[in-house]
Parts: C-alpha cells; sequence; structure tokens
C-alpha cells in the first residue's frame, strides 16, 4: 500500500468558513482604481464589468480572490486599471452589500446604479407583471390531444 504523503484530501483544501469580514472597514477608491458593477461571468477567472466612468472592461480575479470570493452578475467590485490597456482591468476587492450600500450613501456611486438585483434579474418591460407563468386550456383543447 502506497504512503500517504499529502496533508489531507478535499476538506482541507476547502478550508473553513472564516467569518473574518464581519466588519472590515470601508475601502474607497484611489488614482489607478474605479468601481464597477458585474455584467457578467465569462469564466477562467475573467468577468465583463461595467465601470462608473462608463466604460465595459474584461476583468481578471486576481489569484488571492480565485477560489475564496465569489463574485457574481451585479456584485459591485473595486477594479485596478491597467495604464498600458484601457479596456481591461484587475479586479482588486468584491464589496458586500451593506459596503456597496455604504458607498452609494456617501456618493461615490451614482444614483442610478442598481445594488441589490442581478443585472438578469427584475422583470421585462413587455412582462404585465400578474404573476401568472401558467398556460389556461380549454377542455376541447386537451381532447383533441
Amino acid at each position: 500500500m502506497p504512503k500517504n504523503k499529502g496533508k489531507g484530501g478535499k476538506n482541507r483544501k476547502r478550508g473553513k468558513n472564516e467569518a473574518d469580514d464581519e466588519k472590515r472597514e470601508l475601502v474607497f477608491k484611489e488614482d489607478g482604481q474605479e468601481y464597477a458593477q458585474v455584467l457578467r461571468m465569462l469564466g477562467n477567472g475573467r468577468c465583463e464589468a461595467m465601470c462608473i466612468d462608463g466604460t465595459k472592461r474584461l476583468c481578471h480575479i486576481r489569484g488571492k480572490m480565485h477560489k475564496k470570493v465569489w463574485i457574481a452578475a451585479g456584485d459591485i467590485i473595486l477594479v485596478g486599471l491597467r495604464d498600458y490597456q484601457d479596456d481591461k482591468a484587475d479586479v482588486i476587492l468584491k464589496y458586500m452589500p451593506d459596503e456597496a450600500r455604504l458607498l452609494k450613501a456617501y456618493g461615490e456611486l451614482p444614483d442610478n446604479t442598481r445594488l441589490n438585483e442581478g443585472i438578469g434579474g427584475g422583470l421585462d418591460e413587455e412582462d404585465d407583471g400578474d404573476g401568472n407563468d401558467y398556460i389556461e386550456f380549454e377542455d376541447e383543447d386537451i381532447d383533441k390531444i
């Protein structure tokens, strides 16, 4: 039988649910950084985000955050801009929902930023919103089937 050479299995790699980010200090942007909202996740550690300055950028999630901080569409993130590539950026920090609300209250984010729902969420404009997602059949329609 082979010797065990590792230090543990899958659960060790996954790690513990550390709640050290309960009360962290709010981080504001500096020069060379920008706030952005994630439009969609692309896979391979990348996402597409709309920055507050109005530019859509391809963002790369840094390795420290890669499997520890889960980013989804609609999240507010802090990106580091590249001086040699304007259409690409690097994700530095993901803001928790309460931190994003604080940023909006401080005036860092514009008022038209939608925080609590995802980009794809919500009702469509052509939907009448009556809540009926089923189709009614007449009795004669069922008999034909």
